[in-house]
């Protein structure tokens, strides 16, 4: 369990039933790049393998009115939710290569997308405060750094900031899928559970949205779901044989019933762009200190040998 407050998820383990036998609370803080290496390091000293890697981490602090800063000095969102998750899974690439290797192809990285990010569902066109557009990624190109805070260079929004940032999530890994699904097996797939309204990703916004977005959701969208109807579909994704393609983008519709069935949803021409998303891939290398590095030239004649 990678996570950022140990003794919290000590507990939930515990709660759950996990023998402590059975399972390892690690420390991460995925806006922080020397946090995320760091984890990998006492991963490794584990010793233990890596069939699947899901990345569900994220922020989302709608009510800021100037951006927060990453230890390396990058938007927090974008930090956290786009950076921190694209170098962990640089990191532990080889770990999922060996492990299909080990199982016959049945190695996995999931990771978590989200309706708004995704503008061929409804809930990826409304405009509040914008929809997610990562433009040229001017924003990157001029080096990411104060005064920039926006992936597409425009006025910080700090709303459009997580969206923008969920949608490199579901770039990044459609991408991983072109690179390294034919070579490696590993399944690369993202997904949107249904909207879990009551979860502490809330938090931040003001205490009467807590009280009527739950309710709207449940009562208007229909596309509330539960905390635990949302990970028993996370963990279909991530073990079950059904969900074993790669390239894919699920979800359960926009009435998130329990019962309802999965399916592969179309993403935005935002996210299908190969052209795109190869140069976002290359900026990302370079703010996660990956670009060029001689790691990256081993990590790549491996998965391609």
């Amino acid at each position: 369990m990678a996570c950022r407050d140990t003794a919290k998820a000590a507990r939930v383990a515990q709660q759950a039933g996990i023998p402590a036998q059975r399972h390892a609370v690690l420390e991460i803080d995925l806006g922080s790049q020397a946090s995320v290496r760091a984890f990998v390091e006492r991963f490794h000293a584990l010793g233990r393998p890596l069939q699947v890697l899901l990345n569900n981490a994220a922020v989302y602090l709608p009510r800021l009115k100037s951006p927060l800063r990453s230890p390396e000095g990058y938007e927090i969102s974008v930090a956290t939710n786009h950076f921190g998750h694209f170098l962990l899974s640089r990191l532990l690439l080889d770990d999922l290569r060996r492990a299909a290797a080990a199982t016959g192809s049945k190695a996995r990285l999931i990771t978590l997308g989200t309706v708004t990010a995704n503008s061929e569902e409804f809930g990826g066109k409304v405009p509040i405060p914008a929809p997610a557009n990562l433009g040229e990624l001017q924003g990157l190109q001029a080096g990411f750094q104060a005064p920039v805070a926006m992936i597409d260079g425009k006025p910080f929004k700090p709303g459009k900031a997580y969206k923008d940032s969920k949608l490199c999530n579901m770039i990044i890994s459609r991408e991983l899928h072109r690179r390294y699904h034919a070579e490696t097996g590993i399944v690369f797939s993202t997904l949107y559970p249904g909207c879990v309204a009551d979860t502490a990703l809330f938090r931040d916004t003001p205490q009467a949205f807590r009280t009527i977005f739950p309710w709207f959701q449940k009562n208007i969208t229909k596309g509330y779901v539960t905390q635990a109807l949302a990970g028993e579909r996370v963990a279909q994704v991530v073990a079950d044989e059904a969900f074993s393609q790669s390239g894919v983008h699920w979800s359960w519709g926009n009435r998130q019933q329990e019962g309802r069935q999965a399916f592969a949803q179309p993403l935005s021409a935002n996210a299908n762009d190969a052209t795109r998303a190869a140069r976002l891939w290359e900026l990302s290398e370079r703010f996660v200190g990956l670009s060029g590095s001689a790691a990256t030239r081993v990590q790549h004649t491996a998965l391609a040998s």
